[in-house]
């Protein structure tokens, strides 16, 4: 998948850095495509404000990882040619991992006789 980066950041209530100043909002600057890209833009952003202590700036990586469970019913167990001929069978796409493992858990155990059955978790 693809990670898209920004830079993010502004001028804060205290040096925390955890609360944006009152009156203030936050900048987010992006998205970039890589992150050299944001890295060049962060510094000059930095440097504008190098003076104030209470400015501060940073890179945050922005990714779209999906994860699927994905398998059905096989002709053997090498699991390579699927018994009806088809295409996998495929579910989700889910957002964390933990959220398709459920979902695999549940496919796994309803097919849990059946040897010819098999399900994994891949991120696309």
């Amino acid at each position: 998948m693809s990670s898209r980066y920004w830079v993010v950041g502004g001028i804060y209530a205290d040096t925390n850095f955890s609360q944006i100043a009152a009156g203030r909002d936050e900048t987010r600057l992006g998205p970039f495509d890589d992150y050299d890209q944001a890295k060049a833009v962060w510094r000059a952003k930095a440097m504008e404000t190098v003076d104030d202590a209470h400015a501060r700036y940073s890179i945050e990586k922005e990714s779209h990882d999906e994860f699927w469970v994905i398998g059905g019913n096989y002709t053997d167990t090498n699991f390579h040619k699927l018994a009806d001929g088809g295409s996998e069978q495929r579910f989700g796409p889910f957002t964390s991992y933990e959220q398709a493992q459920r979902e695999w858990k549940a496919r796994s155990m309803a097919a849990i006789d059946d040897a010819y059955a098999r399900y994994r978790i891949e991120k696309l």
